[in-house]
């Protein structure tokens, strides 16, 4: 019963850290995109932009932002407290 306790609950290694960092990877990357695709959108309808949808790219662009700060932080948090 100890065995399965400790497997199944016990601490992880660093190894385990790699899952923080790979999504950080993955939302740095949709970070840049959608920065990409917003400036994009802002240049190709410059006339035709009102405040709500820039509002909206802004809002977008800011939580994936959070995201993948959240994530970093973690792996910086995991990888130092495992090590």
């Amino acid at each position: 019963m100890s065995d399965f306790i400790t497997t199944y609950f016990g601490p992880l290694d660093v190894s385990a850290c790699l899952y923080f960092r790979i999504l950080t990877i993955f939302f740095f990357g949709l970070l840049v995109f959608a920065l990409f695709t917003e400036l994009l959108f802002v240049v190709k309808n410059y006339r035709n932009l009102n405040l709500r949808i820039f509002s909206n790219g802004i809002l977008l662009l800011f939580n994936i932002f959070m995201v993948y700060f959240v994530n970093r932080l973690l792996y910086s948090m995991c990888s130092k407290s495992l090590a």
